[in-house]
């Protein structure tokens, strides 16, 4: 199903170098709200070395956000030494075509991890990406994604059903 993701995890640190290795993953597009930052933009504890242990194994990374609030993107872009895509207006494709093109990787060798079945994970199955599925940080919200969060529940519990 295009809304189920292709893994379900509870956090970003939970994405080992060898899984993405065991499915020829070379890159990473990554969420920021409530995947790498808390709602307050405090970054999610071991991002850092997280993000260098795939950076030392050779696995790309673009932070892909919704939010139009560039300097939010930027100075964590800047802190974890990665390129950032800010505004992706995912899940339509000119987000992910932007970071792919930064990546510069074939769609078949990117994931896309994020905290969202609206966005992060509907969008990268319709990218033919390797969608993975984390869990969000807090379950503090903007508004507008509060209004969504039933209907991801509703989907997490059909996908874990099939498990």
């Amino acid at each position: 199903m295009i809304l189920f993701p292709k893994l379900y995890l509870k956090n970003v640190l939970d994405i080992s170098v060898a899984l993405l290795q065991k499915e020829n993953i070379k890159g990473i597009l990554i969420d920021v709200d409530n995947t790498l930052l808390y709602l307050d933009k405090t970054l999610l504890k071991g991002v850092e070395e997280w993000v260098e242990n795939m950076k030392k194994n050779e696995i790309k990374m673009c932070i892909l956000s919704n939010t139009n609030q560039k300097d939010k993107v930027k100075k964590l872009g800047e802190q974890l030494q990665i390129p950032y895509v800010y505004f992706a207006k995912k899940p339509l494709k000119s987000g992910f075509k932007k970071g792919a093109k930064i990546l510069e990787l074939p769609y078949q060798q990117i994931a896309v991890v994020g905290d969202q079945i609206t966005t992060d994970v509907w969008g990268a199955n319709r990218m033919k990406m390797f969608s993975i599925l984390t869990k969000p940080l807090e379950e503090k919200d903007i508004w507008i994604t509060k209004i969504k969060r039933p209907f991801d529940a509703y989907i997490i519990n059909k996908y874990l059903e099939r498990k």
